[in-house]
């Protein structure tokens, strides 16, 4: 893995941001026929303002960079007794597989250990058994399904408990 720096997102760094985000779940997108029309809310298709919001309210949001460039993103919004949400997490494409996302999953759990936090809790599409997988391999565990009337997929529920 090449050198990266994690850190607080600025305001100033949402536009680079919303990029890799439409770029990462773009990926995912396209595989599960996922489009604006029959999902706008994903995160392919997310604008700034989303994140701006986001921010305003005090989500925690941190990138990865690597070689001056962000190529790594997720947020953490504080939910109930001690449960954190894990959103947008994100790895430009040309970075897979190099460790960043492991990086940025450690670091997700140690911020949450930090901030007095017990749990994270994640929703992925449930038919994405690479990245079901991957959570699991990552100390997730499975926790059930909901399927929406207006998203084209299953909603798989996943969660971590930290410091175990």
């Amino acid at each position: 893995m090449s050198q990266f720096e994690i850190r607080r997102a600025s305001n100033e760094d949402l536009d680079k941001c919303v990029g890799v985000i439409r770029e990462a779940f773009g990926t995912v997108a396209r595989e599960f026929h996922i489009t604006k029309e029959n999902c706008p809310t994903n995160r392919a298709f997310i604008e700034k303002i989303h994140l701006q919001e986001d921010f305003e309210k005090g989500n925690r949001m941190y990138v990865l960079v690597a070689g001056e460039k962000i190529v790594g993103f997720m947020q953490l919004e504080r939910g109930e007794a001690g449960h954190y949400n894990l959103k947008n997490v994100a790895i430009a494409s040309k970075q897979r597989h190099m460790g960043f996302g492991v990086a940025l999953l450690c670091f997700a759990k140690d911020k949450v250990l930090e901030l007095g936090g017990k749990v994270i809790e994640i929703g992925i599409i449930e038919e994405n058994a690479v990245l079901k997988d991957w959570y699991a391999a990552n100390g997730f565990k499975h926790m059930g399904t909901r399927k929406f009337d207006h998203l084209p997929f299953t909603v798989g529920f996943m969660e971590c408990v930290v410091g175990e």
